[in-house]
């Protein structure tokens, strides 16, 4: 169940849009922000790798969220360009007073290019555990937060490691609609056989989306607005195909990482019929029906609080309304005592 602080915070919040919501605090848009590249010495495997980060940190600020982008997707989801800042995510949490470290997963963006082999959720979830041993004594509470197989990798990292003050959760549920995620996976390519990203070296276990496919896949049922859906297509990453082994077993409850985790957590989705809705996902219809089918899967020492953003799919941070949910995990993060 929710806990009682975050729904007291809900109480005056948007109920008749199924929205828990309240406004940030125009006090913390003012903070300055000071953002620096970050290159962390990581191993994989036994071998000496380099995950990448965007650090960015309002004055001040003692909470940090660690983000873990989706397959395909690199740190950039986390802080997108177009729109003038109003899909970006570390721009909504800076200005709440919330510092973002937005890493590229190994294999992607500045992270090191390992075997792909190599690459599994569980690899990343460790590297990731050893990026965060380095935000500490300087942050007081560190959240781990994904997006899509991101997201179970920042589950598979609290679970295990339990080294963080919560967690984030953003376009997976334990429930795969196989039927819609298929032809997506399905329309993949080896990296090296795509223009845009043949140049990179990367070996044929690494894959990314055919031209022109990336809506289809990612923001349906959302509206089509061509700037943004350039802007994704032109940022563009990969996925290791073994990172999907580990992922698919977490979310059909194979490996149960989630009955680990003793912290909160924050679900949030969209109207994403890969993790959503009939024949197989999981019951998004509200907040409430999402958090009743979700909560089995989690101990219950780790409380599990739930929103929906309606409107938009699976890459919600491209919605033209993702200042909403912004704002509501702004509120969530510090609620946490």
């Amino acid at each position: 169940m929710r806990s009682p602080r975050f729904r007291r915070l809900c109480a005056t919040a948007l109920l008749a849009a199924g929205a828990c919501l309240l406004p940030v605090s125009s006090t913390a848009t003012a903070a300055p922000v000071s953002c620096q590249d970050l290159r962390v010495p990581v191993t994989l495997a036994g071998t000496p790798q380099t995950m990448y980060g965007k650090l960015c940190v309002p004055d001040g600020a003692k909470t940090v969220q660690v983000l873990i982008p989706g397959g395909t997707y690199n740190s950039s989801y986390w802080d997108i360009a177009y729109g003038g800042g109003t899909r970006s995510y570390r721009l909504g949490m800076n200005k709440a007073g919330i510092a973002t470290l937005a890493v590229d997963r190994l294999g992607t963006g500045k992270s090191s290019k390992p075997l792909s082999a190599l690459v599994t959720a569980t690899a990343q979830a460790t590297a990731v555990h050893q990026v965060i041993q380095t935000l500490r004594p300087r942050f007081a509470k560190v959240i781990v937060g994904g997006h899509s197989i991101g997201s179970a990798m920042a589950l598979i990292e609290a679970g295990l490691y339990h080294d963080v003050d919560a967690v984030l959760v953003t376009g997976l549920t334990h429930k795969m609609n196989v039927v819609t995620v298929a032809p997506v996976l399905a329309n993949m390519i080896p990296a090296p056989l795509d223009p845009q990203l043949a140049s990179r070296g990367l070996d044929l276990g690494y894959l990314t989306t055919r031209a022109g496919t990336r809506y289809t896949a990612f923001h349906e049922p959302g509206p089509n607005v061509p700037g943004a859906i350039a802007e994704d297509e032109s940022t563009k990453d990969v996925f290791a195909a073994t990172e999907a082994v580990d992922t698919l077993l977490l979310t059909n409850v194979v490996i149960p990482f989630t009955k680990l985790i003793t912290v909160p957590v924050l679900m949030v989705e969209g109207n994403d019929h890969h993790y959503c809705g009939p024949p197989l996902g999981a019951d998004c219809a509200t907040a409430d029906a999402l958090r009743i089918a979700e909560q089995p899967f989690y101990s219950p020492s780790a409380p599990l609080s739930t929103f929906i953003l309606d409107g938009y799919g699976h890459a919600i941070n491209y919605a033209p309304n993702a200042s909403v949910f912004h704002q509501a995990i702004a509120t969530w993060t510090k609620s946490l005592s």
